[in-house]
């Protein structure tokens, strides 16, 4: 197992990620979504470090070495004062895939979400082709739910996606 360390974005990181994550080639073939501009990251790092009440973004270390980040965002199944969740998100280095990291990531964030806020489901989703990291959520505890079809515009075309979700331990629904 490889140690994995989450911290708060750095402001040496926002390069890191402008490298790797804003080029198709950096993303790879299941997170290319066009171009698109650096001045998010930098707005939202000056503004709020990356770490807000509706979501933020972690970097992932891998040793000494920035391997990625991680991403939650705030969704809803309904009304959204009761019926809210995270949504998590991945992205690593081309370097560290396939070794674990994201595995390790997407663990500890779950359990960094569920020990800091009061969110019941965390989930997250993935391209029906992308077997590593459907892998990668149940090594993680994180269960399939089912196939959300021509979900994601991507490519020039639609592609189903895999809805996965991890619910906060002992906290299931109670017996009448």
């Amino acid at each position: 197992m490889p140690h994995v360390l989450l911290r708060p974005v750095v402001e040496e990181d926002l390069a890191t990620f402008e490298a790797e994550f804003y080029t198709s080639e950096g993303v790879g073939p299941y997170q290319w979504f066009g171009h698109r501009t650096t001045a998010r990251d930098r707005r939202a790092f000056a503004e709020t470090g990356m770490l807000g009440d509706d979501g933020g973004t972690l970097t992932v270390c891998s040793g000494e070495e920035v391997a990625g980040r991680v991403e939650w965002f705030k969704r809803s199944w309904g009304r959204p004062l009761t019926s809210w969740c995270w949504e998590i998100a991945i992205g690593l280095r081309t370097g560290f895939q396939g070794r674990g990291v994201g595995t390790e990531a997407q663990r500890q964030l779950a359990a960094y979400l569920f020990e800091h806020t009061r969110a019941h489901r965390i989930q997250a989703f993935t391209d029906i082709a992308n077997r590593a990291e459907q892998r990668a959520l149940e090594k993680a505890g994180f269960e399939r739910e089912g196939v959300v079809r021509e979900a994601q515009w991507r490519g020039g075309r639609w592609h189903d996606q895999v809805l996965y979700s991890l619910l906060r331990p002992g906290a299931g629904p109670k017996e009448p």
